[in-house]
């Protein structure tokens, strides 16, 4: 598991990059041909964390209702993000590390809803979501990559 979470945390540092790299106005574009920005996958990709790991062994996870929402799965952006939501998923994005990691070591993680991923991944384990939440987070990193030659 030490391993996931490091993988997981590298992953982060890349997202967290775009915070530096990229002006407010940056992040909200939605470039011609892409149905959503930079800080839609952000948030996606935090909400969807919350989702695998938390909502899936039964627990209740570390964000509002209004951010799930926001950026679940099949949403896009519906108006521009502002620098003060900007600021709040910059913070989540290693604060929610954090707080999975002592909730995994406290051995609050007891059970686990299977289930299999819109994309045909099944999902037994704990492990299992970590391992798929990872793979997600790439392939968000790759539309972010894209995305951000054309802002």
């Amino acid at each position: 598991m030490e391993s996931l979470f490091k993988t997981w945390e590298t992953s982060r540092k890349l997202y967290l990059k775009f915070f530096d790299d990229y002006s407010l106005d940056q992040l909200n574009k939605i470039p011609d041909g892409f149905n959503n920005n930079l800080i839609w996958n952000i948030g996606h990709i935090i909400v969807a964390q919350q989702s695998l790991i938390y909502n899936l062994s039964d627990l209740d996870g570390y964000l509002p209702d209004s951010l799930m929402e926001l950026y679940k799965p099949g949403t896009k952006p519906t108006g521009l993000t502002t620098q003060a939501e900007c600021d709040e998923l910059k913070g989540l994005l290693t604060s929610l590390i954090d707080q999975t990691k002592a909730d995994f070591h406290a051995g609050k993680f007891t059970t686990f809803r299977e289930r299999t991923t819109r994309t045909g991944f099944h999902l037994a384990t704990l492990e299992d979501a970590l391992h798929f939440n990872n793979y997600h987070e790439g392939l968000h990193l790759g539309y972010m990559m894209s995305i951000r030659k054309l802002v």
